[in-house]
């Protein structure tokens, strides 16, 4: 039987890399009884970074879902990975859940990654609810955490827990709403017991809990008379206007504990029940011009989330319901491909267990493995109707490396496997460099880069080489230039001959080619005319510096001559073509370079150093400005100095800093640049032809 859309709870764990989401979400998984022992990031023990690369790294690359129950509530718990590179996993577990549980490290507070996804959350009207972490740690700060959190996130954020003790002394909390206190003993399931507030902090639990009040009643009036009348409140009441605050982001409740110690776990497990709303609380979802409700009667709509590449299992794909209930053995038809699946085996994840399950309900969410058609993003319906989700905005790839197989012949192999993995994350692009012929993946950054690689190699088995790519030059010309091509052959029976005259001009950047005819008097034939073209654009592949394609030129065809017999499509073509090379030589060729548009996220105190190490690489800083507690410099520079940027930038800004880039335009290469581009290319073309 399938739990009813009413008491399930829908919830992502986001935040920085190194908050402790892991530690949290197995302490979660173990005080609820979904494993059986307490997992450390640091042995490789935990349930949810199962891959190998994320035990050796001790950081979580994929999202991970668990599903278990807690006072009769079925809580399907999501983990997201903190480091930026991933962040395409975090934003599709937010998009599918209604609340997210920001984890932050009491000892360094709010940082980057946690203010992005906050205003993701934000977008999306989830309910936030906070965990200060790692409370135990050397200067570990619960006031100063929170004053941070008020000073990033807004007055609404109130804390409805307080730890007992300091850093490695930190021994419980005082719930703030019950006003009672709690000591824990190890790290057992069974670890918690109740004790009297500490004499020594009854006064500052009071005024923490007369700001809750506070802040609980000002979302509702007739609490906020009775309040202010000094009357008693009851537990309940608060409860219910915490979880109504809570529901669209009025109020943001602030737990506390410690995460590998087990500390106050099962009061955060309380709170998700309590304070976080159930999928037909929070209300149906707006998509397409159509409301889905958490309505078991109507029509099946589940939205795919997640891809998993399985080289054993075939694909696996998450799912959550949002109107209808899919059941196992039946057949669906997804709407992207406008094809049916059947489903076949429905799967839970129940701690460390793969379970099968027979249906899933409205607002659940769930597994299913083996479909065709279906991945991350396709919508699975009863009926063909054109729905799509509104995309999530994800960061541009921007650290590129041209990859090689070791192993002759295994092009297709590594091809299907990269393609397979970027099922699984969109933020990684895939594509064949038109120009240079090298097969090239990007990734968000070099980390994202090589744990794709490691995947490779792990899952599928196919081991590459990475070499930094090559830049895209191009060239063009400065002046006008007049041309003659002839190709003339005469050899037994029938001969060649194509005569031309051309002239060339420069165009403005980003107008690309235009061709000109300008026969008169039928100098030249007009079937033979696109012939001459198609000789002419031939030519501009290999331009004359370093043999780059050639762009923004203007040719004008004026005269020519042709033989009755001896003329032909192909003789045109070869005239054509030696008339543009004698051309392009003679027009003051140029080499260009692409220009990136950059934005750099750092630091204020990071800010003069970027921007000095921006300079050095060519660059034109364009201007800056404040983003959510850091600071975003703009600025156009060149490809060619970027492509070492990620690690520099890291080592600059001590690991804080991010950034991306886009193509911008094509600009002329400084003289004594281009000579260095020229003798790599002479190099290059001498090793191809030996």
């Amino acid at each position: 039987m399938h739990k009813s859309a009413g008491r399930i709870r829908n919830v992502a764990l986001v935040g920085h890399r190194g908050s402790g989401k892991t530690s949290l979400h197995e302490a979660l998984l173990f005080t609820a009884g979904a494993v059986n022992r307490l997992g450390q990031v640091t042995e490789g023990t935990t349930f949810s970074d199962a891959d190998p690369d994320e035990k050796a790294r001790q950081m979580s690359i994929s999202a991970a879902l668990a599903s278990f129950e807690w006072q009769d509530r079925k809580v399907n718990l999501i983990d997201t990975p903190g480091e930026p590179s991933f962040v395409a996993d975090a934003l599709g577990s937010l998009r599918v859940c209604e609340s997210a549980i920001f984890v932050v490290n009491a000892v360094m507070g709010v940082e980057v990654s946690t203010t992005r996804l906050w205003q993701r959350a934000a977008e999306l009207d989830l309910a936030r609810l906070l965990f200060v972490n790692m409370l135990d740690r050397e200067r570990a700060d619960f006031a100063r955490t929170l004053d941070a959190l008020k000073a990033a996130f807004g007055p609404h954020v109130v804390a409805t827990e307080i730890p007992i003790g300091r850093e490695h002394e930190v021994s419980g909390v005082i719930d703030l709403v019950d006003m009672k206190a709690y000591a824990y003993d190890g790290d057992g399931r069974d670890n918690c017991r109740e004790i009297p507030i500490p004499a020594e902090l009854a006064d500052e639990a009071q005024a923490y809990r007369e700001r809750l009040m506070d802040e609980v009643s000002e979302n509702s009036d007739a609490l906020m008379e009775r309040y202010l009348e000094g009357d008693e409140i009851s537990h309940q009441e608060i409860v219910d206007a915490l979880k109504e605050g809570t529901n669209h982001g009025a109020l943001f409740p602030v737990t506390c504990g410690v995460a590998t110690r087990n500390l106050a776990t099962n009061r955060l497990l309380d709170a998700i029940v309590e304070d976080l709303p159930s999928p037909v609380k929070h209300g149906g979802l707006e998509v397409a011009g159509m409301t889905l409700e958490p309505d078991e009667e109507a029509d099946l709509y589940a939205y795919v989330f997640k891809t998993r590449a399985d080289p054993f299992a075939g694909r696996i794909n998450l799912f959550r319901v949002y109107q209808g209930v899919i059941e196992h053995d039946s057949h669906v038809l997804n709407t992207r491909a406008h094809a049916k699946e059947r489903i076949g085996q429905l799967l839970t994840f129940n701690g460390r267990e793969t379970v099968h399950a027979d249906a899933f309900g409205p607002g659940d969410v769930g597994a299913v493995a083996k479909l065709k058609e279906t991945r991350a993003g396709d919508w699975l319906a009863a009926r063909d109707e054109p729905i799509s989700m509104p995309a999530i905005p994800l960061p541009a790839p921007v650290m590129a490396f041209s990859i090689e197989p070791k192993t002759k012949g295994d092009e297709e192999k590594v091809f299907t496997a990269l393609r397979r993995l970027q099922e699984e994350d969109p933020t990684i692009d895939l594509h064949r460099d038109e120009q240079t012929g090298e097969q090239i993946v990007a990734g968000l950054s070099q980390i994202h880069v090589e744990v794709v690689i490691a995947r490779l190699r792990e899952r599928f088995g196919a081991e590459v080489t990475l070499k930094p790519p090559r830049v895209p030059y191009r060239e063009t010309i400065r002046a006008g230039a007049k041309a003659h091509g002839r190709h003339k052959k005469q050899s037994g029976g029938r001969g060649q001959f194509g005569d031309c005259r051309i002239e060339v001009e420069p165009l403005a950047p980003g107008e690309g080619f235009e061709f000109v005819n300008q026969i008169r008097g039928g100098a030249i034939p007009g079937g033979f005319i696109p012939a001459v073209e198609r000789g002419v654009v031939e030519a501009m592949e290999h331009g004359a510096v370093a043999g780059y394609p050639v762009k923004d030129v203007r040719v004008r065809l004026v005269d020519g001559a042709y033989h009755s017999v001896d003329s032909s499509e192909m003789a045109f073509k070869v005239a054509g073509s030696l008339a543009m090379r004698e051309a392009l030589e003679q027009a003051r060729p140029v080499l260009l370079e692409p220009v990136m548009q950059v934005t750099v996220t750092v630091p204020e105190d990071s800010v003069g150093d970027v921007i000095g190490d921006l300079n050095s690489r060519r660059g034109r800083p364009l201007g800056m400005e404040p983003a959510g507690g850091m600071t975003e410099v703009r600025a156009e520079v060149p490809m060619a100095e970027m492509l070492s940027y990620a690690p520099d930038l890291r080592a600059i800004t001590g690991g804080q800093g991010e950034f991306s880039m886009e193509f911008l335009r094509y600009e002329e290469l400084p003289p004594h640049l281009a000579g260095r581009v020229v003798e790599q290319a002479r190099e290059e073309a001498a090793a191809v032809h030996g």
